[in-house]
C-alpha cells in the first residue's frame, strides 16, 4: 500500500493511488449493481429537462436534501444565549452528537450540551428516570446556572410531559425547587431548527415572566425605556450581535440581548477553559418584562415568542433579517422612533459608505441572476439585498418556509421592477433547486455548503452564505445586518463575480483580452 509512516498522504493524495482506484472499481462493478455507463448517462441527462422537473414538483411522500435540520438543533442555540446555561435535550445519546457537532464543525468551537440518554426501555416504559437521573447529574458535574430542557422524537413519539418530568424531579431532589429549569417540547418530526428556536426562547420568557413554572410569582411589568432585541437562529450570530451592540451604543440605547450566545461560539485561546462564556444574565431576563419594546430581527425565528411578549404589554416589531441600506434604514429608524434616540453621526457616516460602494460595484452586479436557498428570513433579506444591487433573485427557496413567507416574498418581488422574474418556493428541497437551475438557469447560486454539489452537478457558481457553512472558514465572525453588515456581503458577491470573470477569461492568446488587472 501506498500509505507509510515515513511520508503520510493526505486523503487527496492516497486515495488516488493505483491501489485505491482498482479498489472502487472493483466495488462499484461487484457491490453497486453499476448499470452500463450509456444508461447512466441517458437518465443523468434526462434529469436536467422540464419532463423531469414536471415529475420532480409532483412528488408529495419524499422529501430529497431539505435545506433545513430539526427543531432541536434550534432548541440547543436559544438555550446557549444565556448566561452559564447547558442544554439539556431530553432524548438519546446520538441526537445530541449530532447537534453539538453540527454547531461546532460551522463555528469552529466546542458546543456544551447534554441529553438524558434514552434507549429502549425509556422508549417502552418513558423516559422520567432518565430525567430524574440526568438533571441530578448535569446540576452537581456542570455546576451550570440553569438547565433548558428540550425533546427529541423518542420523547414525543411516546408522549413524555416536560412539565410534569421537572416537577417530579425537583420533588425527588434533582435540582432545588426554585432551580431555574424553563422546557419547551421540540418534536424534531415537524417545522424545523427555526422553530425549536422559537419554542424555547418563548419557554424562556415564559418561565422567567409568568412565575418560572409556578415556583414564583408571575412577575408585574414596570415599564421603562429600555428595549430588548432577539436575534433569531443565526448562523452569523457571533459578528451580528457584536454589530447590533455597537449600533445601540452608538445611538445611547438601553437595550438587553434576548438570548446571546455570540461569545459560547467565540472563546479565546488563552489556556482557560470555558464551558460557559457570556450569554444574557438571568436577572436581565427576569427584568426584559419591563421593557418598553421588544425587536426581533427576525419575525419566522419569533413567530410565538413575539405574541407571549406582546401579551405582557410590550410593543413588538420584527424584521426580516435586514442586509443592506433600505432594510438597515427601517431598523434603525423604528429604534429611533421607539427608542426617542438619534441616529449618531457615526451610523450616517457608515450609510454614506455603503452607498458609495454599491455605486462603485453595481455596475458588475446589475442584471445579473441569482438563486437563493436557507431559511426564511435570509432569504428574504437577502433577496431585498440583491434587488436594491439591480440584481435579480430568480429562485428562493426555503424549505422551512411556509404560505405567509411565500406572500411576503411575492409582496416584495412586487416592490422592484427587478422582482418580476422571480418566483419564491415555500416547502421545496435542494433537488427541487437543482431542476430549476438546470431549466431556468441564473449566474449565481447563494447558500450553505451542501451548494456545492448542486455548483458540482449543475456548473452554477456558489456564494457561502446561510447555515451551516462548514468548509469555509471564519465567516460567522462578520456581521451581515447592519450598514457594515451589507458592505461585507457585497465583498463575497463580488469576489465571486470577479473570480469566475477570471476563471472565464485567463486562456492565453485566446480569451485573455479581458483577463484585466482592473476591475
Amino acid at each position: 500500500m501506498p500509505q507509510n509512516a515515513d511520508n503520510v498522504l493526505d486523503h487527496f493524495n492516497l486515495f488516488r493511488q493505483p491501489e485505491y482506484l482498482e479498489m472502487f472499481e472493483k466495488k462499484k462493478k461487484e457491490f453497486e449493481n453499476h448499470h452500463p455507463d450509456a444508461e447512466v448517462e441517458r437518465v443523468v441527462e434526462w434529469a436536467k429537462t422540464k419532463d423531469y422537473q414536471e415529475k420532480n414538483f409532483a412528488r408529495e411522500a419524499l422529501t430529497v436534501n431539505p435545506a433545513k435540520a430539526c427543531q432541536p438543533l434550534g432548541a440547543v442555540f436559544a438555550s446557549l444565549g444565556f448566561e452559564s446555561t447547558i442544554p439539556f435535550v431530553h432524548g438519546s445519546q446520538g441526537c445530541v452528537a449530532y447537534y453539538r457537532s453540527h454547531f461546532s464543525r460551522h463555528f469552529k468551537e466546542p458546543t456544551s450540551c447534554v441529553s438524558s440518554s434514552m434507549t429502549e426501555d425509556a422508549a417502552v416504559f418513558g423516559g422520567l428516570n432518565n430525567m430524574i437521573d440526568g438533571l441530578a447529574n448535569t446540576y452537581n458535574m456542570y455546576k451550570p446556572k440553569m438547565i433548558s430542557v428540550s425533546t427529541t422524537c423518542m420523547a414525543e413519539v411516546i408522549g413524555d410531559d416536560l412539565n410534569a418530568f421537572i416537577k417530579t424531579s425537583k420533588e425527588k431532589g434533582s435540582v432545588p425547587a426554585e432551580y431555574d429549569v424553563p422546557f419547551a417540547h421540540t418534536p424534531a418530526f415537524v417545522g424545523s431548527h427555526v422553530t425549536g428556536y422559537d419554542n424555547v426562547m418563548k419557554g424562556i420568557v415564559d418561565h422567567f415572566w409568568n412565575g418560572k413554572a409556578g415556583t414564583a410569582p408571575k412577575l408585574e411589568r414596570v415599564p421603562n425605556n429600555s428595549i430588548n432585541f432577539i436575534g433569531g437562529f443565526d448562523g452569523y450570530v457571533v459578528g451580528n450581535i457584536r454589530e447590533v451592540k455597537r449600533i445601540f451604543e452608538s445611538m445611547g440605547v438601553e437595550y438587553t440581548i434576548l438570548g446571546d450566545p455570540s461569545d459560547v461560539w467565540d472563546t479565546p485561546t488563552d489556556g482557560q477553559f470555558r464551558m460557559y462564556d457570556g450569554g444574557t444574565k438571568l436577572d436581565d431576563a427576569a427584568n426584559a418584562i419591563h421593557a418598553k419594546a421588544t425587536f426581533s430581527m427576525q419575525h419566522f425565528s419569533t413567530e410565538k415568542t413575539l405574541p407571549l411578549i406582546a401579551a405582557s404589554g410590550q410593543e413588538t416589531y420584527s424584521f426580516h433579517h435586514p442586509i443592506g441600506v433600505r432594510a438597515t434604514d427601517e431598523f434603525l429608524m423604528k429604534v429611533s422612533e421607539v427608542t426617542g434616540k438619534p441616529i449618531s453621526p457615526e451610523l450616517t457616516r457608515e450609510r454614506g459608505r455603503l452607498v458609495d460602494a454599491l455605486a462603485d460595484s453595481s455596475a458588475h452586479l446589475h442584471g445579473k441572476r441569482f438563486a437563493i436557498y436557507g431559511d426564511p428570513d435570509l432569504c428574504y433579506g437577502l433577496a431585498s439585498f440583491l434587488m436594491e444591487l439591480g440584481a435579480e433573485p430568480i429562485t428562493v427557496l426555503a424549505s422551512n418556509g411556509g404560505k405567509l413567507w411565500e406572500e411576503k416574498m411575492k409582496q416584495l418581488f412586487a416592490s422592484s421592477p427587478f422582482g418580476k422574474n422571480c418566483t419564491a418556493y415555500a416547502g421545496k428541497d435542494l433537488w427541487h433547486m437543482r431542476s430549476l437551475l438546470f431549466t431556468e438557469p441564473v449566474d449565481f447560486l447563494i447558500g450553505n455548503t451542501y451548494g456545492k454539489y448542486l455548483e458540482r452537478d449543475t456548473g452554477t457558481p456558489l456564494i457561502r452564505i446561510g447555515f451551516p457553512v462548514f468548509d469555509r472558514h471564519h465567516y460567522h465572525r462578520y456581521p451581515v445586518w447592519g450598514y457594515q453588515g451589507g458592505l461585507n456581503v457585497l465583498v463575497w458577491l463580488l469576489d465571486k463575480v470577479f473570480d469566475e470573470i477570471d476563471r472565464h477569461t485567463n486562456v492565453v492568446a485566446k480569451s485573455d483580452y479581458s483577463f484585466d488587472i482592473i476591475r
